[in-house]
């Protein structure tokens, strides 16, 4: 197996991350990855301290591999970072510029720190606030988006402007082909979304699972429609989910279990559908990269880890 910067600093066996993908990404998600050779994220998104320690214990007791927590910035606790800093191999930050205190918070108790960013100039406000890792992503990601050009040029881009540390080339990425792309290019890792969206062991609705089988390579749109709790923020969706949305006559399309409770769901919602999440899921937000082409059926996380990393 190919070893790079990012594996010998992180500690896995192959250069492909898991991208932290709000409520999808799981404990069992990221320990099944983190088992097959890649490094597991989970996502925390506003969770409290507690939880993200709750999330972090389970996920030590199944596995002595490297794991990771990622956390979106207009959700960030500091006493959830704080937590994830003392057990998590890396903490992740996405969608601000990045914050030394932040930083130095995970850093203090033992972990290495992340930004994903989407232009050089916040790479390199990444590096002075002392992150040991960088993510490049690309327009062509799923999810939010931070950056407006594509993943190839944006890499060369941040390569010049953080050569000493290890860069992370996201968005668009969905095959072996693809990881095999982007290291030769400079990337030191690859980081996928999409394909583990459809993993048995992400949190995701089983329609929402099949809508990105069934989804062809332009049914994909970067918008802002999406902005309830999240305004102005642009993000890449299944095009169907904006029309569903727009078409639907109601204020909420649903309802999301938050533990033992259930939230109204608004029109135009940031969360995407779980597994226990109930009402027209179609119209919720069904978040997709350009790779979902790759993405041809419901497979256990083991077995895409294989798949991306054959050859390497």
């Amino acid at each position: 197996m190919l070893t790079t910067r990012f594996t010998e600093l992180v500690g896995c066996r192959i250069p492909l991350q898991q991208a932290g993908m709000g409520g999808v990404t799981t404990v069992d998600l990221g320990v099944a990855v983190s088992e097959a050779g890649g490094l597991g994220m989970i996502g925390a998104g506003g969770l409290p301290a507690d939880d993200v320690r709750s999330r972090i214990e389970e996920a030590a007791s199944r596995t002595a591999a490297p794991f990771g927590i990622n956390f979106l910035m207009p959700f960030v606790d500091s006493s959830a970072v704080e937590a994830a800093g003392q057990g998590a191999r890396l903490v992740e930050f996405f969608y601000a510029d990045p914050d030394p205190k932040l930083v130095d918070l995970a850093h203090k108790g033992g972990a290495l720190t992340a930004w994903q960013v989407g232009d050089a100039e916040e790479a390199r406000k990444a590096e002075q606030a002392g992150c040991d890792l960088v993510i490049a992503q690309g327009v062509e990601a799923g999810g939010h988006v931070r950056g407006t050009i594509g993943l190839l040029p944006l890499l060369d881009a941040v390569l010049q402007a953080v050569p000493d540390i290890p860069v992370v080339a996201a968005g668009g990425i969905g095959t072996a082909r693809a990881v095999k792309a982007v290291l030769p290019a400079g990337a030191d890792a690859a980081r996928v979304g999409t394909r583990f969206v459809a993993a048995e062991e992400a949190d995701t609705h089983p329609d929402y699972a099949e809508a990105l089988v069934q989804a062809r390579a332009q049914d994909t749109v970067l918008t802002t429609a999406f902005e309830v709790m999240w305004p102005d923020a642009p993000h890449r969706v299944l095009k169907s989910c904006v029309d569903a949305a727009g078409a639907f006559e109601g204020d909420s399309v649903g309802e999301l279990a938050m533990g033992d409770m259930k939230m109204p769901l608004p029109r135009f919602a940031v969360p995407c559908p779980g597994r226990t999440t109930t009402g027209t899921i179609s119209a919720m937000a069904l978040y997709a990269g350009q790779s979902f082409g790759a993405v041809t059926k419901v497979q256990p996380a083991a077995d895409i880890v294989k798949e991306l990393s054959a050859d390497l």
